[in-house]
């Protein structure tokens, strides 16, 4: 029988083990909150928000994994790869993978980690709130919820086919030939609309549907489409839609017409809270390196200017260190890049 386990069972975990049980598959929720994993064993997992269902789950802390594991679902912050895949590879049997649903570019260390023979990406389309151990809040709405999912070499048929009928328990999964395309993708919206609303101290919508915020987000989105280009990547579609072709500018007439489209492309997933402000609220440290530091990092590498983005870490790091608080006002400290 195979053994599956999603590490870092946190928001997004507890919603995709959710799914994965309701419809009859056993996998194992791991996360270090013993408060969560307790709430999680005694009432089950209980989904609110855009959808409403409490399903049965099995949970544990890492201390209690015991054997191996054909597909671990790695749903930690990218921040600490480099100790939870080696922790992580104890625990994987031999033609087993690691499919990390992680923001930014992740696959490369983990490859180096364990192999690529043994290493999965994937491309969460959709956002969840850990609202109370135990109860997690789906943001995005039910018919827009999807996976994009590619291999590095070496993965075999068996292992992709394995692991798309996994995720399938929760929603479509689209089999992504361009996965560093679709990461690109993937790190676009991320680093505007999570590091816009982290910004703020906001929703996804709380940016879209904001005149002034909107002005940021259109250059954000240049910013990282033109990083991007820089690097070779061509841009994957996000669920259907050309993104680099609805927002990509080169005249401020066009800048006029994409900044228009914003709300509309958002709407679904307007109530995304991010997961780098959550991580703030609690007062963790965030990913911000891996989101929007990894768009200057590959600026300054390939000479292509990112100064909203680096602006969104420097608010970012400040707010971390306790020296900014998180509020809408916060928009106007781009004024002088507008």
């Amino acid at each position: 029988m195979k053994r599956y386990a999603i590490y870092g069972a946190g928001s997004l975990g507890t919603v995709l083990g959710a799914y994965i049980s309701k419809n009859g598959e056993k996998i194992e929720l791991i996360n270090r909150n013993e408060v969560h994993v307790d709430a999680l064993n005694k009432n089950g997992a209980k989904i609110v928000g855009t959808a409403e269902f409490c399903v049965p789950v099995t949970a544990i802390t890492p201390d209690e994994m015991t054997g191996k594991y054909d597909v671990i679902l790695l749903l930690t912050k990218q921040l600490q790869n480099q100790q939870v895949v080696t922790y992580l590879k104890d625990y994987l049997a031999d033609d087993g993978v690691i499919v990390t649903l992680q923001n930014g570019l992740p696959e490369p260390l983990i490859a180096e980690i364990v192999g690529k023979n043994r290493t999965m990406g994937c491309v969460v389309e959709w956002g969840a709130t850990l609202s109370a151990p135990g109860v997690c809040t789906l943001t995005s709405n039910p018919d827009s919820l999807s996976f994009h999912m590619g291999k590095m070499d070496g993965i075999s048929d068996e292992q992709f086919n394995m692991v798309k009928n996994l995720l399938e328990l929760m929603c479509p999964v689209y089999e992504e030939e361009n996965l560093l395309g679709a990461r690109w993708s993937k790190l676009l919206i991320n680093a505007t609309f999570s590091g816009l609303g982290t910004v703020v101290g906001g929703t996804f919508g709380d940016v879209a549907n904001d005149k002034k915020a909107r002005k940021v987000a259109i250059r954000c989105i240049k910013e990282v489409i033109d990083v991007g280009r820089a690097t070779g990547v061509e841009f994957a579609p996000v669920q259907g839609k050309n993104i680099t072709k609805l927002f990509y500018y080169k005249n401020g007439f066009k800048r006029a017409i994409a900044t228009m489209l914003i709300p509309i492309a958002m709407k679904k997933h307007k109530d995304i809270e991010p997961s780098m402000l959550q991580d703030l609220k609690k007062g963790k440290k965030c990913e911000i390196d891996s989101i929007n530091g990894i768009v200057c990092e590959y600026g300054k590498k390939y000479n292509v200017p990112t100064p909203i983005n680096d602006r969104i870490v420097e608010i970012v790091k400040k707010a971390q260190d306790g020296l900014l608080q998180l509020n809408k006002d916060n928009i106007d400290l781009f004024k002088d890049l507008l």
